[in-house]
Parts: C-alpha cells; sequence; structure tokens
C-alpha cells in the first residue's frame, strides 16, 4: 500500500530520450525541489528515435498550422538553437531545399510555400536555374529555400538535458508492472525486481509508449506501428552542400527519401519507409513474434496495408533493391550512382495508428488518473522536445 513517505519521487517519468529527459529539465526548472525520477532501459540516454534520426532541427514548414507540430517545431527550432549555443553542442543553421522534380509536385510545392508562411516561417521560391546557386549538383523544375532549418547532435542535448535536470535517472531500468492507484499514486516494477514509487508517472517510452499506458490500466485508443528507415551514407559528400528533401506526399507523415549533410560533413541519404518486424527492428533480420503479432493484431494495421499497398511497395522494393534506392535518390541527385551509397544505421519510426487505419499525423498527448502518457512523437520531436516537454511538465505538475 502506497502512503506518503513511501514515495521515491513526485514524477516518475519512464523513458530517457529526448522527450522523457527534456520533460525532466522542464519539471525541475518550474517547480523546484520537484522529485524526479527517469527509468530508461537502455544503459544510456537516446539510443532509439533520437539517436538515430538524421540530425535535422526542422524549421515547422510542412506541418498544418494550428497544430501542435507547427508551434512547436518553429517555436522549438529557435529554442534548439539557442540551447545548443548556450551549452556549447555542435550545431549549425543551414537551410534547406525542397525541390520538385515533376510537374505533378508542383501544386503541393506552392502549397507549402502557403503553409510555411502561414506559419511564420520565411520561404523563398526558387526557380530551375536559381537550385544551382545552392546546391550545383542537384536538379529539379522549381525549389523552395527554407532558410531557418538546421542540424545538431541531438544526443549530446539529451545529454544535457538529463545533466541539468538534476534528476534521478536510472538506466538499465526496465519496467514490468505498474500499479496505479487513483487516490495515491503509482509504483512501478523493474525487471530487476526493483519497486519505484511517484505520485505521478510520465509515459515517455516511444516505441512502447502504448504497452506502458495499458500496464497503467488506460486504454490508450492507438496502436504503435514500427517503421523502420534505412540509410545511406554518401561516398562522395561533395555532392552535397546542405539539406535536399523531395517534395513530400501529404497522405503520409514520411518525407521522402533526403540528402541530410550531418554536422560532422557527412551525408546521410534515407529514410525509405518499411514496417519493422519488431518495435526495434532495425534489419530485416530482427523479428520480435509477440511485437510482430500485436501489430497483426491491431485492426489498424490491416487497414493501413488496404489503403496505402502501392506506396508500399515502393517502399519495399527501395529497401530491397539498392538500384531502387539509388534511382529515387537520382531524381534530385542525377550524378549519384550505386557506388556512392554506403549502407549505415537504421531508425525505427514510432507511429501511432488508429483503430480504422489512420495515421495520428499530430502529437498525442493524453491524460489519465495520475497519468501523462506521450503516445505519438515522432519527427519532429527532437526539434520540438523543448516546448514538448513543458507541455508534458505542466500536465503532470497539476496531477500532484
Amino acid at each position: 500500500m502506497l502512503v506518503r513517505l513511501a514515495y521515491d519521487c513526485d514524477v516518475l517519468v519512464i523513458g530517457g530520450g529526448i522527450v522523457g529527459l527534456s520533460t525532466a529539465y522542464a519539471i525541475t526548472r518550474a517547480a523546484p525541489g520537484t522529485r524526479v525520477t527517469v527509468l530508461e532501459k537502455e544503459p544510456g540516454p537516446a539510443r532509439h528515435q533520437t539517436g538515430r534520426n538524421s540530425g535535422v532541427i526542422h524549421s515547422g514548414v510542412y506541418y498544418r498550422p494550428g497544430s501542435l507540430k507547427a508551434r512547436y517545431a518553429v517555436r522549438g527550432a529557435a529554442e534548439m538553437v539557442k540551447f545548443c549555443a548556450e551549452y556549447g553542442i555542435a550545431h549549425s543553421v543551414t537551410g534547406k531545399l525542397i525541390v520538385a522534380t515533376d510537374r505533378s509536385e508542383l501544386p503541393r510545392l506552392h502549397a507549402l510555400v502557403q503553409r510555411g508562411r502561414e506559419n511564420g516561417i520565411p520561404v523563398r521560391e526558387l526557380c530551375a536555374s536559381q537550385i544551382m546557386e545552392y546546391e550545383p549538383e542537384v536538379r529539379g523544375l522549381a525549389a523552395i529555400h527554407v532558410g531557418t532549418t538546421g542540424i545538431c547532435d541531438f544526443v549530446a542535448v539529451a545529454r544535457q538535458l538529463a545533466h541539468g535536470s538534476g534528476a534521478e535517472i536510472r538506466y538499465g531500468t526496465r519496467v514490468v508492472r505498474i500499479d496505479r492507484r487513483p487516490e495515491l499514486g503509482v509504483a512501478a516494477l523493474t525487471s530487476a525486481g526493483d519497486v519505484v514509487r511517484g505520485r505521478v508517472l510520465v509515459n515517455c517510452a516511444g516505441l512502447y509508449s502504448d504497452e506502458i499506458a495499458r500496464l497503467t490500466g488506460d486504454d490508450p485508443d492507438v496502436q504503435i506501428v514500427p517503421f523502420r528507415g534505412e540509410y545511406y551514407e554518401l561516398a562522395r559528400p561533395e555532392l552535397v552542400r546542405g539539406l535536399v528533401y523531395p517534395v513530400p506526399d501529404p497522405a503520409f507523415p514520411f518525407l521522402g527519401v533526403h540528402l541530410t549533410r550531418g554536422i560532422d560533413g557527412g551525408v546521410h541519404v534515407g529514410p525509405n519507409a518499411v514496417p519493422a518486424l519488431a518495435r526495434e527492428g532495425y534489419g530485416w533480420g530482427t523479428v520480435r513474434w509477440r511485437e510482430l503479432g500485436s501489430t497483426l493484431a491491431w485492426p489498424g494495421s490491416w487497414r493501413i496495408a488496404r489503403r496505402h499497398w502501392r506506396y508500399g511497395a515502393g517502399e519495399l522494393r527501395r529497401s530491397l533493391s539498392k538500384a531502387a534506392f539509388t534511382d529515387a535518390v537520382g531524381r534530385l541527385l542525377p550524378g549519384v550512382t550505386e557506388d556512392d551509397l554506403v549502407p549505415t544505421a537504421a531508425g525505427v519510426r514510432a507511429q501511432a495508428v488508429l483503430r480504422d487505419g489512420t495515421l495520428v499525423d499530430d502529437f498525442l498527448i493524453r491524460e489519465g488518473a495520475r497519468t501523462v502518457h506521450v503516445l505519438n512523437a515522432p519527427s519532429p520531436a527532437a526539434t520540438a522536445s523543448l516546448p514538448i516537454g513543458r507541455e508534458v511538465a505542466r500536465r503532470a505538475l497539476s496531477g500532484l
């Protein structure tokens, strides 16, 4: 039975990615003296979505005006640059090009211009010849230049948030059971047999956020469906100066195969998006049958497959065929060859899917008794992590 003297902390955060650590940081900044404990199953921070993305500080140009993604990405991008500068974390405001390579993409490109302006983002429209002023090797019919996009080391940001939060952070600690009593608080049992008691629980478990929600007794009404993004490194990084993106398909939350010069000077190419066979399925050889069965049992998974099988077939083909992937890159960068593409680490996106097969296209934060659940926080969550953390912290503190 939980009693006040038995609490190990005021707020118990599950998940040591950038959102969980930003939440811990925001809580202790907003309410000094609040005791925060972060439980992370990996031996260090930011081992999954945070540490396996392309490191882009997104401007917010893609997102529906008024949405959490739009508001938090625009605000978060400026804050992230300031945070990196304050703590000496590697970063650069590079700007990026979004390039149309087919006439059918031009209306969508123009729509992005309008969306960017509605979100308060400076956008410059470019003709074909002006593209080469920014990227001599890139070809397209038209493009837009977004000056506020940048790059940074999000793993270093996560480490700084962990250090600056003053929270107790327990790495290598997997939660296997949760006992929630609305009149008292929550108790989390770890795989080592320890019990950690808190007054409020915050679920920032990323790829396992829906499962953690169910352990508390809350019904998230969504399923995390993992999509693997496969990357290559460009063997001739001199072909690309900065960041180059295709025009995205508005029916999907994925941005398409793009070119990203990172803070280390290397150029990442990708990702594509294919269903992963495990929540941490970073390759086709990683299969976890319980997790795969959970995905297949969710009715939304089958509805996605029926609705978008053509798109999925194209992504699968690019996953299995390096030549097909090279062709996709070649639309933007005609000089690229298969030999230029060197496989590198993949990432997995934790995509929340509704029962009807709808891909949740905004950040999703829900509350229960003594709980706050972050149920959908894929890209641009790293960019937006500081404002997301403040919002989650506000909700958690209101439950104390």
